[in-house]
């Protein structure tokens, strides 16, 4: 039983953590952030909705927005953000089935086969989440680095590069948090489904023999009224 809290709320606070990475890692502006601090007096940042520049003196920042969704936008700009939605939904509703099937929450108390049950689905649906969390941000990481080599290999200088910043370092964190919590409420967490079935197996068990015994001791205690003796008494009384 031990064990088994142990594994629950360490995969409370890792599908926590990793949802909120995840979440802030959509909504933050710096997937993409300049490689040439030396040479600039603000730092730019590139995110999957806007863009900001930040002056590095006086740390004023300005933001711009980009075009409308149905606007043509690249492929790895659409792509990465329905991924990244897509990993912030599954991993929130992951977290929010996990909370239900907390041993620690008032939710079904008198059912832990429904409960266990409940934290494994919240596994798969981490677990789910984890999938295209890693790929749009390792994706979109990797696009930038090879288009930065490939302007440096050309010799080629457009008055800016780029690398990939804290944003996509943050998907990466949460995506690789969704994994681990994941596998820990679906692998280790199934080693206790047949304890849990096991335990209630028998006390359903004991339940019902308790019930047949009371049943029989009732059944011997109250005198039936077809009885021998219950009818010479009624044959007594017509006469």
């Amino acid at each position: 039983a031990g064990m088994k809290f142990f594994l629950q709320y360490v995969g409370f606070f890792c599908a926590f953590f990793s949802a909120a990475f995840l979440i802030i890692s959509t909504w933050t502006d710096c997937w993409m952030v300049n490689a040439d601090d030396s040479l600039e007096v603000s730092t730019k940042c590139r995110g999957l909705w806007w863009e900001c520049v930040t002056n590095v003196f006086d740390g004023i920042q300005t933001c711009d927005e980009y075009d409308s969704i149905y606007a043509e936008h690249s492929v790895k700009l659409v792509l990465t953000r329905a991924m990244m939605i897509t990993a912030d939904l599954l991993s929130g509703f992951g977290f929010l089935f996990l909370v239900l099937g907390l041993d620690c929450v008032k939710f079904l108390p008198d059912e832990p086969l429904i409960k266990l049950r409940i934290c494994l689905v919240a596994g798969v649906m981490l677990l789910l989440a984890g999938l295209p969390g890693i790929t749009g941000s390792v994706w979109y990481a990797v696009d930038v680095y090879v288009e930065r080599s490939s302007l440096l290999f050309h010799n080629i200088f457009l008055g800016i590069q780029y690398k990939f910043g804290w944003s996509c370092w943050l998907g990466m964190a949460g995506s690789l948090g969704c994994f681990l919590s994941g596998s820990l409420l679906t692998c280790c967490m199934y080693l206790f489904r047949e304890t849990s079935s096991g335990r209630f197996h028998s006390a359903y068990s004991l339940r019902k023999g308790y019930s047949s015994a009371a049943t029989v001791v009732t059944n011997v205690h109250l005198p039936s009224s077809q009885t021998a003796t219950s009818k010479m008494y009624a044959v007594d009384t017509r006469v």
